[in-house]
Order: C-alpha cells, then sequence, then structure tokens
C-alpha cells in the first residue's frame, strides 16, 4: 500500500472506494427490516443477539459480498461467522445442492447412500499421511461435533475428565458449553462436571511472551499439573483450537501441543483437535491447524467451512477409537443427509480445484501486512495476529498496561459497517477484531478493508 493511498485512507471524511462487483442483486420484495425486526423480538428466542446498534439485515450473498434488503452491498470480513469458506453462493456449491435436492433430500443412515460414503473418503485424504484419522462421523454442528468427540474419549478410555483451556469457546449445547470458558457464553448450570480448564497460553496477555522461545513448555506445565490433581491421575482427553476463534484469535505457541500431547497421553487420554474454524486450508501454511504445530491429534471435530454455509459438522477418528461406540447402536437422523453431503464434497472438491490453502496464505499474507502497517500508525492497536485468513486485531487503551479497549472496538465495529465492510469481535474482554472473509476474497479486497479499518481506528482514537 502506496504512503499516498495510507494518507488518503486515514483522512475520516474521505471514505475509500468499495472494488468492483460483476454481481447484481435481484430486487428484494419481502417483508422490510423493521418488520423482521418486529417479528424476531416477538416470536424469536430473547437470547438471540445481534450486531450493530441497528442491525442490518442481508438477503443476499454473492461470494465475499454480502447485499443487504436496499441493495447496499457490503465487503464480508467475517465469513458468516467463519462459515463460508469458498465463498457465498459459489456457483459449484449451488449446483450440487441443486441437483441433489432434485433426487432425494433425505436418507438416513440406516440405508445406503453413495455420497456420505464418497464424501468420508474424500475428508479422510486430506489428513496427514499414516496418521490413521480415516474414520468419518457426520453431524450437523459444531456443538454436536465436540459432544461427540467427548463422548467417544470417554468411552475409548475408560476415564472422564476432560482438559480445555481458560477462553476457549467449544459450542453451546449442555455437554460442549462445559468446554466453553468464554464467560459471556457460559450458563449457571452443572454443564461444566468433568471439564478443566488449563491457563491459555496467551503470548500477549500471559507471563510467558512471544519473546520466550521456551513459552509453549512452560504453559503446557499447567496441564500436567492438572492431570496429577485428578484422580487417579488419568484423563479422558485434552482439547483446544490450534488458533481460539471466539476467543480472540490466540494461536497456540511453538511446541505447546507437542508438550500438552505428551502429557495426555502419558497420562491415558486422547488428543482433540477442534478445527471448526481453523480446518480447510483457512490457516494457509497447511489444511489443518494441527498439522502447523508437529502434532498429530487423536480426533479432528470440524464444522462451518467443512460446508460451506450448510448445516454440516463432523467428526474424524482412528478406527481403534471409533470402534469404543460399537458397543451400542449408534446414527444420525440428520447427519450424512444426501444434501448436506453434497453440499460438503461440492466444497472440498472447490477447496482442492481453486488451491484455496494457497490463497488463504497469498491474500492472508497481504492482508496482515496492512495490518501490522496500521499497527505501527495507531497507538490503539497492541496486537496484531494469527495465521492465513484467521487474523485477530487487539485495541488497547495503553500499550505498556495492555489495557483492554472493548468500547473502542465496538466503535470501530459499527464505523466499518457504515463504511461497507463487516467483521467481527470477540476474546474475553471484546475488545479483538476478528477478521475472517471467505477464502475468495482478493488482495485489493484487503486493501479495502484496511483502509476501512484506518479510518475506523482514527475516529476511535480520537473519541
Amino acid at each position: 500500500m502506496s504512503t499516498a493511498t495510507r494518507a488518503a485512507a486515514a483522512d475520516p471524511a474521505q471514505a475509500p472506494a468499495m472494488p468492483a462487483c460483476a454481481h447484481t442483486p435481484r430486487p428484494y420484495t419481502g417483508p422490510s427490516r423493521d418488520e423482521v425486526l418486529a417479528m424476531r423480538r416477538e416470536f424469536l428466542a430473547p437470547a438471540i443477539f445481534a450486531y450493530y446498534r441497528e442491525p442490518i439485515m442481508i438477503v443476499e450473498g454473492h461470494m465475499q459480498w454480502l447485499f443487504d434488503e436496499k441493495g447496499r452491498r457490503y465487503l464480508d470480513g467475517f465469513a458468516g461467522i467463519v462459515t463460508v469458506s469458498v465463498g457465498h453462493c459459489h456457483p459449484k456449491v449451488i449446483e450440487a445442492v441443486r441437483e441433489q435436492n432434485e433426487r432425494i433430500q433425505h436418507t438416513t443412515t440406516i440405508y445406503l447412500h453413495p455420497n456420505i460414503a464418497q464424501f468420508a473418503k474424500k475428508l479422510a485424504a486430506t489428513m496427514p499421511k499414516d496418521s490413521g484419522l480415516n474414520v468419518c462421523y457426520f453431524v450437523n454442528s459444531g456443538s454436536e461435533a465436540n459432544d461427540l468427540a467427548m463422548m467417544m474419549a470417554r468411552v475409548h478410555t475408560g476415564a472422564y475428565d476432560v482438559i480445555a483451556l481458560r477462553n476457549a469457546y467449544h459450542g453451546t449445547s449442555p455437554n460442549s458449553l462445559g468446554l466453553t470458558a468464554l464467560h459471556t457464553w457460559k450458563y449457571p448450570t452443572p454443564h461444566g462436571f468433568g471439564v478443566h480448564h488449563a491457563r491459555l497460553p496467551d503470548r500477549y496477555r500471559g507471563p510467558w511472551t512471544a519473546e520466550d522461545p521456551d513459552a509453549g513448555a512452560k504453559y503446557a506445565e499447567d496441564v500436567q499439573d492438572l492431570i496429577r490433581a485428578s484422580t487417579p491421575g488419568r484423563v479422558a482427553a485434552f482439547i483446544a483450537e490450534p488458533i481460539q476463534g471466539v476467543g480472540g484469535a490466540v494461536e497456540m505457541p511453538p511446541g505447546y501441543l507437542q508438550n500438552v500431547y505428551q502429557h495426555v497421553r502419558d497420562a491415558g487420554g486422547l488428543c482433540i483437535s477442534d478445527e471448526v474454524q481453523t480446518g480447510f486450508g483457512r490457516t494457509g501454511d497447511n489444511f489443518w491447524g494441527f498439522e502447523n504445530h508437529g502434532v498429530t491429534p487423536d480426533i479432528v471435530t470440524m464444522a462451518k467451512g467443512i460446508g460451506n454455509g450448510a448445516p454440516l459438522a463432523a467428526v474424524v477418528t482412528r478406527p481403534d477409537i471409533a470402534q469404543a461406540l460399537s458397543q451400542r447402536i449408534h446414527f444420525n437422523t440428520y447427519g450424512g443427509n444426501p444434501v448436506s453431503m453434497a453440499q460438503g464434497m461440492a466444497t472440498l472438491d472447490v477447496i482442492l480445484e481453486e488451491k484455496i490453502q494457497q490463497r488463504a496464505k497469498d491474500v492472508g499474507g497481504h492482508l496482515i501486512e496492512g495490518l501490522r502497517d496500521l499497527q505501527k500508525r495507531h497507538k490503539l492497536i497492541g496486537d496484531v495476529r494469527g495465521r492465513g485468513l484467521m487474523l485477530g486485531v487487539e485495541l488497547v487503551l495503553d500499550r505498556e498496561k495492555k489495557t483492554p479497549a472493548p468500547p473502542q472496538t465496538a466503535a470501530v465495529l459499527e464505523r466499518c459497517r457504515e463504511l461497507g465492510v463487516l467483521i467481527g469481535k470477540g476474546g474475553l474482554h471484546g475488545n479483538v477484531l476478528r477478521i475472517k472473509p471467505p477464502m475468495c476474497i482478493t488482495k485489493e479486497d484487503c486493501d479495502f478493508l484496511v483502509k476501512v479499518l484506518d479510518i475506523a481506528i482514527t475516529e476511535a482514537e480520537r473519541g
């Protein structure tokens, strides 16, 4: 990005030009935004929240673009909460779903259907060679996948205790909510029985920072301490995201997972990698987030990007672990249905054929360079982190004290929306901008996103 471009972008009065888009949205003829909002307030659960002071209504999508009911276009920098991997309404994915819908929409796993077997074979082929990770269970959401992984680990090992991380998010079903340690998602119910939370290996806020080459091993000692304190020193599993998603793009330090996996396996436990947000090439360097750390888990859970927006998730494990569930009847009414399998297969085909992983690496590298350039010029930015197209920008009032800046983060989020960019926020204090767009995004789009952030952060700093 040139000096002239940066200077222009820093002027709050000058909104940057949005990159071109050849797609023209269809005229919207449904109920108005206000009517939808009124119906939502009356007929939907009050716990369902919406972004922005004035919630926006999205009625159409095309690749990296979203459109509201009035036809206004937005750059999707959040991928529907990191769900849309290859782009909204990707034509190949849409065609595969249309064709399957016209044949048959539903069969359960008590009958044979080619889609579920073919997709399982393709999905298993993406796992590291000789890892033994080749048995797939298809379910409907990441919460359900993590529930199943917990049950599988407990049945296989005969132990009960599970270790997760503080600041983690693994779902909102009763069992997966027990793994989750973000207070905004917690409810006062005993769903966390048997779950212990280890210290978050946060190299920005924690005692051992990025400057410490042994930070990973030091943080891993807390997991070992939890195991020693358990009775009788055995655990069923350890679960972690290679990069925390809702938790604010906190990446596990080098050596951390290697040490933790060893501690857990020495105690008879299994290692679970939650790849709901880090999988399918999003981190750029590897197809799966755990591969960035030189480890091989015993169980891999995935959702969101697996189906480019379909209600689809999966658990992949080794045959010896999967065998434990054969003690009882196991099936899923909707998991593995032909339509979701068609969408999952088409999405995986696009990821492989269009070299999405390499795109995430190249475009993500360009984007993080732009974000780090912003960090040099804005004191509000305390940290820029992540890999590929899974990035986080932590906003602080004071770089030395690392005082979180939640109001400023909310203001930046609102201003970005006004200027045509939709991003997310997260982290324990709600002060981390989450930037995780559909992986079809271009470098030109990223330059636009950075210009918008420049304006929004400049205004937030001025108050």
